[in-house]
């Protein structure tokens, strides 16, 4: 073997290990961010009540307004949820790739087809897709009907009071109220049954 060949190993050796690092580190963030909910996003007095299935609720008196919540699309279309002020919003956000965020969009579509005569409009959050083409494929992928605003960084989740979203919970998922006031919240995975729970009380609201 040549002082060439001897001199170039540890150096691939140390850029091969590098880059695993740099892998496995990615790796493990997306893991611990997805379906990482079960907790409050900081204090603050919200007044949930969270039920033994892990939905919050707020009575109506004790509300408080959602931000100022406003953007593009995955389309690249401008979206503001004030815009939808007197219809229920469910706000879901989500990650192409999260796992959970996969399992539960049947049903979400499924509840969001069925609502919509009601009064519902389901708005996504994309959150921490470098890209916009894997959330779009994703949208594709499970019939999406509803639109998403793009936030890569999370600064929209931000927006929200304290203790009402965790920038860790992905998925996690709100409703804001007829007001655009904060109503229901539940930091984790939900079924279309548990969905159809945290929606049905507020539709039924006057």
């Amino acid at each position: 073997m040549s002082a060439a060949s001897r001199d170039s190993r540890p150096a691939a050796t140390v850029r091969r290990a590098v880059r695993l690092g740099a892998l496995t580190a990615a790796a493990a963030l997306a893991l611990a961010a997805c379906g990482a909910g079960g907790t409050s996003g900081g204090s603050g007095n919200t007044n949930f009540v969270t039920s033994k299935d892990g939905i919050s609720t707020v009575k109506s008196a004790d509300r408080k307004p959602g931000p100022e919540i406003s953007g593009k699309t995955l389309q690249g279309k401008p979206l503001d949820l004030a815009d939808l002020r007197g219809k229920l919003v469910v706000l879901n956000v989500w990650g192409s790739w999260c796992p959970p965020c996969r399992a539960e969009a049947p049903g979400f579509v499924k509840v969001a087809k069925a609502t919509e005569p009601k009064g519902v409009e389901f708005v996504g959050l994309n959150t921490r897709d470098t890209g916009t083409g894997p959330a779009k494929r994703f949208e594709e992928n499970f019939g999406v009907p509803y639109p998403s605003l793009y936030d890569p960084a999370g600064r929209l989740m931000l927006r929200f009071p304290k203790g009402t979203l965790n920038p860790q919970a992905i998925p996690s998922t709100l409703v804001l109220d007829r007001k655009g006031r904060v109503a229901a919240r539940s930091l984790q995975p939900l079924s279309g049954e548990d969905l159809r729970k945290m929606l049905d009380p507020l539709i039924a609201e006057k």
